[in-house]
């Protein structure tokens, strides 16, 4: 048995009950649930249609996110979460190369990095090697004049802690973010990397191993077999090309507002969704959702 489950961004709710009727009535499946009245509802489903790519972009078009899955273990044990463009708002290296003047070169070799176009070893440190002079005190500064949390993130830790789901936080960033986020937000655990700093400055590189798209697999294996859990128990939510790995391999993969070579390898896509997306996916309704 499967679900398909409609959402659209809980800013501005939008999802006609018309048409979730429509698609419900075209494809056979049960009756609807609405998780969130205009946001959120969810039909099960006899097999997964053929025509579902082809709905999934016309619905697109319409400012909704289609996502269908096995209905059975969609309620996950785990989540595993990239932070830069996932769980905040920001790519914490962007700012603080805006901080240190060189914004612009810095931005350009992340987004090529985030679609895949670099290697991510070397696009990491080429952009640390452009930080070298800078005051570490200006991480303190970014973080709390630039960083932004995304929205639905409080409600998704919340609710998923409250029904005994661990939470870790992998980021090929910064250790000096990922404390801060980890901490606001309540993750178990956080990993990145760690920029290293002489006399108050920064030195222009980072501490070894690095961690990018191979320490986020490494974290899903260590972590679900620490817990004893299955990676089919994990949900993980990215956005760039250096998630690919660990979405591939857990139990629900979600490209969160992902750049279009990482949607292009996810089955579920969440494009105008916020984090509660991830509740939704999972049949929570908002009314069970936790406050942080």
């Amino acid at each position: 048995m499967y679900v398909a489950t409609l959402l659209t961004n809980p800013a501005t709710p939008s999802l006609d009950a018309t048409l979730v009727e429509s698609l419900r009535n075209a494809w056979g499946g049960g009756d609807a649930n609405w998780l969130s009245p205009d946001e959120a509802a969810e039909f099960s489903l006899p097999e997964a249609p053929g025509n579902r790519w082809d709905v999934w972009a016309d619905l697109q078009q319409m400012g909704v996110d289609l996502i269908v899955q096995l209905a059975e273990g969609r309620r996950k044990k785990m989540l595993l979460a990239d932070m830069d463009s996932t769980m905040i708002q920001q790519e914490c290296i962007d700012e603080l190369a805006d901080e240190a003047g060189v914004g612009d070169r810095v931005k350009d070799i992340t987004a090529r990095a985030m679609n895949g176009e670099l290697d991510f070893e070397g696009a990491l440190t080429e952009r640390v090697g452009l930080l070298k002079g800078l005051d570490e005190s200006v991480i303190g500064k970014v973080l709390d004049e630039r960083i932004t949390l995304m929205p639905g993130g409080k409600a998704l830790l919340a609710t998923m802690r409250a029904n005994e789901a661990y939470a870790a936080l992998v980021s090929g960033g910064f250790t000096a973010f990922t404390a801060r986020v980890a901490e606001e937000l309540g993750f178990d655990e956080n990993r990145a990397n760690t920029l290293l700093a002489e006399d108050g400055k920064l030195t222009g590189d980072v501490k070894r191993p690095i961690l990018g798209r191979q320490a986020k697999i490494e974290a899903l294996e260590q972590i679900t077999d620490r817990l004893g859990i299955s990676e089919t128990d994990v949900i993980a939510v990215g956005d760039g090309a250096n998630d690919l790995g660990m979405l591939g391999r857990a139990g629900t993969g979600v490209a969160l507002h992902a750049k279009p070579l990482v949607a292009a390898e996810c089955d579920v896509r969440v494009n105008h969704g916020d984090l509660t997306a991830l509740l939704y996916l999972q049949g929570f309704s908002r009314s069970e959702f936790r406050d942080a």
